[in-house]
């Protein structure tokens, strides 16, 4: 019993205290571990992932804090020995929004997941420990060969340097016909992947090809070409997300990280994060919530490709920025 309490004083202290490099432990403990999940699981969801280095910079409210970086730009210092990472970080002032969650060659080119704090990014220790997940996968994507330039030579950037027209593209979010098709689109693929292994499976997947191809004829090429780039690239980061939690039913996570307050078991998480997918497929709207509905899409559409082509995953750096391609099985 006295051992058991002294584990568990040393345990509270660790979590209330600042680690030597001046990252939080829990950020740290969680850090490690998505990185330890990457390595040991990673090439499962998607080969060759877990070679794509893990490089971070985390966001506090004065200090950005830069880990697993091969070459520091010279306006980081060391800002010491992490215990918990094992690994020298590096320092500067805070120069990123100390909320931002994205991945983008942050540091001397180098693709990096900048993110803010637990308390500051709003999410649970669980959901931000998964996250980095997601975006380790858009590290993956965006180091592969001649990545940036092919995206460029989808000519929709509208001539855009920054990148800011993935966000940004003129969409027709509110055009009524638009709106009218999308609809039809998402209420079939929803009727697709919650009738998987059902007799009605194969019409309502059907129906959600038809629907799929009547939106590619309404809206004009390149619309339809940011469509599908951003289902492949953002909405299939969600369905990532969901196949590291399916792993992770059966995964040993440490003590230290079931100790973490408000962390969650992978099996009631899986249950919540699904339901929130499906909720985002039923209620978001094409002319409020924009280019965030293609999350949903995107996540029902890799349950869909591994139920019709189990395979397809081989074809996602083959056949680039459109999943039209993978319904047909590869031979």
């Amino acid at each position: 019993m006295i051992r058991i309490l002294l584990v568990g004083l040393l345990f509270a202290v660790r979590l209330n205290a600042f680690s030597f490099s001046g990252i939080g432990p829990t950020e740290a403990l969680l850090i490690r571990e998505a990185k330890k999940i990457s390595e040991q699981l990673g090439d499962s969801v998607w080969p060759g992932i877990s070679k794509t280095p893990f490089t971070i910079v985390l966001v506090t409210d004065s200090l950005e804090f830069l880990i697993y970086h091969p070459y520091p730009s010279t306006d980081f210092v060391v800002a010491g020995k992490d215990p918990i990472l094992g690994e020298t970080i590096y320092q500067r002032k805070r120069t990123f929004q100390k909320d931002l969650l994205a991945t983008f060659p942050a540091v001397n080119g180098v693709n990096c997941i900048v993110v803010g704090t637990v308390a500051n990014t709003g999410r649970s220790v669980t959901n931000w420990m998964i996250t980095l997940l997601h975006e380790h996968f858009h590290q993956y994507v965006n180091t592969q060969p001649n990545h940036f330039d092919e995206v460029n030579n989808l000519n929709l950037s509208g001539g855009d340097q920054t990148g800011m027209w993935m966000l940004n593209y003129p969409f027709p979010y509110d055009s009524l016909p638009v709106i009218k098709q999308y609809e039809k689109l998402s209420a079939a693929l929803l009727s697709s992947i919650q009738t998987i292994g059902k007799k009605t499976f194969r019409t309502n997947y059907s129906q959600y090809r038809l629907e799929k191809k009547s939106f590619s004829k309404m809206v004009k090429p390149n619309d339809y070409k940011y469509f599908c780039f951003q289902v492949w690239q953002e909405g299939l980061a969600g369905y990532t997300e969901y196949k590291f939690i399916q792993l992770l039913k059966s995964y040993a996570f440490p003590s230290d990280i079931l100790q973490i307050e408000g962390f969650t078991a992978m099996e009631e998480y899986s249950r919540s994060f699904y339901k929130a997918q499906i909720k985002n497929l039923q209620e978001l709207i094409l002319p409020e919530h924009k280019r965030i509905c293609v999350y949903g899409v995107g996540f029902a559409e890799g349950l869909l490709l591994d139920t019709i082509n189990p395979d397809w995953r081989k074809l996602y750096f083959k056949n680039k920025f459109s999943t039209d391609s993978y319904y047909t099985k590869t031979k």
